[in-house]
């Protein structure tokens, strides 16, 4: 997958939800600058990473890695 495509995708849901990245951040027990960086694909965000910001949207963690999955919230 596109780092790109997940980061963009981790932004988008994180925004559907009405979380700032400071919010988000603080939920998953990470410095905003990270978040920042995983949100602009910079940082590569790993597995376990993954399933916290899912966990902490409340979304499955392959909806991060499907365009489908943010489309379908705005359908």
């Amino acid at each position: 997958m596109e780092k790109n495509a997940l980061a963009q995708r981790i932004r988008a849901f994180r925004k559907l939800k009405g979380f700032t990245q400071t919010e988000l951040a603080q939920k998953l027990d990470v410095s905003i600058a990270v978040l920042g960086s995983i949100e602009r694909g910079t940082r590569k965000a790993d597995l376990k990473m993954i399933r916290k910001i899912s966990d902490a949207l409340s979304i499955e963690p392959e909806e991060l890695s499907s365009s489908a999955g943010v489309k379908t919230y705005y359908s």
